[in-house]
């Protein structure tokens, strides 16, 4: 199956959609697009004017949903965990969703590393800018001696800095700003505010006035 997922990948897209639909059963939009890129989630929904750019990885997990006229830039590295496994791992975590959905009008850019072993949501009209970051959804829990996984959420018009970490349990609300270098290890529900330090934390008020929180198009010039 592997080399048949690289002989895909080679083929013209037109040609290639046709066998991702008809073989795969993805559902992805006449104007969606994928790159030179490794996309083989158990199952992918790109809705209208999506795009995935060249050389990403997107596989081991079970669910892929990207945004209408979201992207995903290049270089991504974009894995998890499968449910409904034999492995012992995550057993005792039988309502665990191993899946990334990204919302409408954002943009993830390059060089990330998104770990979907837990559900890992991104809401409309995010940013997750700069290079190097990473979203851990997954763990050892020492007390328990087991590979434990928590979810992931982003809220709505974020902006998410370069080379940030994101561990799993961690909540960003809506009209945020994850500061560079920061990680976010916990549930935050203050919205407008900018979060960041090691543990991120609230730094200081974000005007409700700036642009970015007001877009009507996702793409920032």
């Amino acid at each position: 199956m592997k080399f048949l997922n690289l002989i895909v990948i080679l083929l013209p897209w037109k040609f290639r959609r046709w066998l991702l639909i008809k073989i795969w059963r993805y559902d992805i939009h006449p104007t969606a697009r994928i790159g030179l890129s490794y996309i083989y989630p158990k199952h992918l929904v790109m809705k209208e004017g999506s795009r995935i750019g060249h050389f990403n990885v997107a596989i081991h997990f079970d669910y892929m949903e990207i945004g209408r006229n979201s992207s995903i830039a290049r270089s991504n590295w974009i894995t998890g965990f499968p449910t409904n496994t034999t492995s012992k791992h995550f057993s005792h975590q039988l309502n665990r969703k191993s899946e990334l959905i990204i919302g409408n009008e954002s943009a993830i850019t390059k060089y990330h590393h998104l770990d979907c072993t837990n559900q890992i949501h991104i809401g409309n009209f995010v940013t997750v800018a700069g290079y190097r970051s990473q979203f851990l959804t997954h763990s050892i829990d020492i007390y328990e001696n087991r590979q434990n996984s928590q979810p992931i959420k982003i809220g709505d018009y974020c902006f998410v800095s370069t080379q940030v970490v994101v561990l799993g349990g961690s909540i960003l609300p809506a009209y945020s700003v994850l500061g560079a270098g920061a990680v976010l290890n916990k549930s935050y529900q203050e919205e407008w505010k900018l979060y960041a330090g090691v543990p991120a934390a609230i730094v200081k008020e974000i005007s409700r006035e700036s642009k970015y929180f007001h877009r009507k198009n996702g793409f920032v010039y």
